[in-house]
């Protein structure tokens, strides 16, 4: 599985380490990701979801149905 968030598209970007001696060495700036599971009413089902934290707050404030609306709009999400 890749290390994207599936309702963002957050993913891995790649920058330099850069020691006191200013040498630089290529590093990864991983996302935040956890797996949840969120029930959804309507469709009367569970749906495990690869996520960033941010995408969890978004989940908090709006609601998974219009979440998940928002990323198929997108085409983020199936």
């Amino acid at each position: 599985m890749s290390k994207v968030c599936e309702i963002t598209g957050k993913k891995a970007m790649v920058g330099n380490n850069v020691s006191f001696s200013i040498n630089k060495t290529k590093r990864r700036f991983n996302v935040n990701l956890t797996k949840k599971r969120f029930y959804i009413p309507e469709e009367d089902r569970w749906v495990t979801l690869k996520l960033s934290a941010r995408a969890l707050k978004t989940i908090n404030k709006k609601g998974i149905a219009a979440v998940l609306k928002e990323a198929q709009a997108q085409g983020l999400v199936k």
